[in-house]
């Protein structure tokens, strides 16, 4: 299974995407403001530029686990439907226990991936429907592997 997030609005203090599933649109997403970040930027360059718990992860392919538990989110009403694990993306250079959940704002995001639907400025709704959705399509795709490309 093939995730794409293409990030269509780079601001100052946020940065909007778009999520499709083998190439079909999902939702949309929020994230911290990119900083310009490639996978293939030495790690050096990355934590240079980064600023912790504000920086959008580095462009580029990545393979998402679906066994982690969140010990932040295990007991929340929407991760409880799945006993508490959450898509985590592996191998981030520079990041660690970068996160696909629920959100809806910004400050929300601390260098993860929050999804939902992008219809006020800035800020996602609807962010647990789209959030359920998404995990229902990640865990049937589990045993195949999935991937999440950003650009």
């Amino acid at each position: 299974m093939k995730l794409l997030l293409k990030r269509i609005a780079k601001k100052s203090n946020y940065t909007i995407g778009k999520l499709y599933i083998d190439g079909k649109y999902l939702c949309d997403t929020l994230e911290d403001p990119d900083r310009g970040l490639t996978s293939d930027m030495s790690l050096e360059k990355i934590k240079e530029i980064k600023v912790w718990g504000e920086t959008a992860i580095p462009t580029g392919t990545y393979k998402i686990s679906m066994d982690v538990v969140s010990p932040t989110f295990k007991n929340r009403i929407w991760a409880k439907p799945y006993d508490g694990k959450v898509p985590r993306l592996l191998n981030v250079p520079g990041f660690e226990g970068v996160l696909i959940h629920v959100g809806n704002e910004p400050i929300d995001t601390n260098g993860c991936i929050l999804v939902g639907k992008n219809t006020i400025v800035g800020a996602l709704e609807y962010s647990i429907r789209s959030y359920d959705s998404l995990m229902r399509k990640l865990l049937r795709g589990k045993k195949e592997g999935i991937t999440i490309t950003i650009e």
